[in-house]
């Protein structure tokens, strides 16, 4: 039997879990994908295995609030978060059990697990979002806004639209961004983003793209695969407001795209040790990592899958940065300091 919940706080602390998931053939699933195309990974893996997946889906910071409440009651089996921040937060928390398995280290690349002393990694990364820039095309020649500096300067100032700063995935943008220019430069940057913005943060990506789209914002920071998402839509809507934006690789002639991650690992009191390492290994397969792809317009972390999604072929090929996930996750810290110190909500 699966199910699926989608909670607040309160209810992810005090929602029961029934018997029947100490059966051998039942996995208890935390995941923060919110997305309905992975009902189709889900029921596959059952259809293979035979394990049926009892699933509790809720936004990441709910569900790492909850296994802090269950503590060594946890009926977790797997975790699936979806930002290298919460990763990152959620394997120093000591939430997560190391794993070694010959298939997801073969198929894994070493800078997409978490860390490893050892005894294994303690997560892996199973598919990949840059983070890009779209602008508006009447609003804001492309050339202005081609690396995530151009958004600190003043050429775009009263154009620069973003959500809130102590998101993760913004905060996973400043990790990277200390990590590759050093705090006082990633401060400087920050400042200028602030003296650059069009409205405060708020919203979440899309609205972001229909900030760009209608004029409010000139430029704006988004996830991939949001802006995919838009492009597939067959709703007129939409894409008549594509038709108004555009996007860019961001740092094409510098230290290229910044990438974040989804990923899963193998809960602390996993109790289905076994199913969980099976469920993680089937998620890193060829089928499955091209349903990432395909199904909801992320990248594969597996070089073998075989991507068949049309939008994403006609975005292109892109450099990407070489920071380590695990690097990314460490700063977070340096990088919140940075936002309170700048203003930057």
């Amino acid at each position: 039997m699966t199910f699926r919940f989608k909670i607040s706080l309160l209810a992810a602390a005090l929602v029961s879990v029934s018997p029947v998931q100490a059966q051998d053939n039942v996995l208890n699933l935390y995941s923060a994908r919110h997305y309905q195309t992975d009902e189709v990974l889900y029921s596959n893996f059952t259809k293979q295995t035979g394990i049926q997946i009892n699933r509790i889906e809720a936004d990441d910071a709910v569900l790492m609030e909850r296994l802090r409440n269950e503590g060594k009651n946890s009926p977790a089996d797997v975790i699936l978060l979806v930002d290298a921040a919460r990763l990152w937060r959620a394997q120093v928390e000591g939430m997560f059990q190391p794993v070694k398995s010959k298939v997801l280290e073969e198929r894994i690349p070493a800078n997409l697990r978490g860390g490893d002393e050892g005894q294994g990694a303690q997560w892996f990364g199973l598919s990949t979002r840059a983070r890009v820039i779209v602008y508006n095309k009447v609003r804001v020649k492309r050339d202005e806004v081609a690396a995530y500096e151009s958004l600190a300067d003043p050429v775009n100032k009263g154009k620069v639209c973003t959500r809130s700063g102590s998101h993760p995935y913004m905060l996973s943008l400043i990790g990277a961004m200390i990590e590759r220019n050093g705090e006082a430069a990633t401060e400087k940057w920050a400042q200028g983003m602030v003296a650059n913005f069009a409205r405060p943060p708020q919203g979440g990506d899309t609205d972001q793209i229909k900030g760009v789209a209608s004029g409010e914002c000139g430029v704006a920071l988004v996830n991939s695969y949001y802006y995919a998402r838009l492009l597939r839509s067959t709703k007129s809507e939409d894409r008549e407001m594509m038709n108004k934006v555009g996007f860019v690789w961001p740092n094409q002639e510098g230290a290229g795209t910044h990438i974040n991650v989804a990923g899963g690992a193998v809960a602390k009191n996993a109790r289905q040790r076994d199913a969980a390492v099976k469920f993680l290994e089937y998620l890193a397969s060829d089928d499955a990592q091209a349903y990432f792809a395909n199904g909801n317009n992320e990248w594969p972390v597996v070089s073998s899958a075989v991507v068949k999604n049309p939008v994403l072929q006609q975005m292109g090929k892109f450099k990407t940065e070489n920071v380590s996930i695990t690097a990314i996750g460490k700063n977070q810290v340096s990088a919140q300091k940075i936002l309170d110190r700048v203003g930057y909500k």
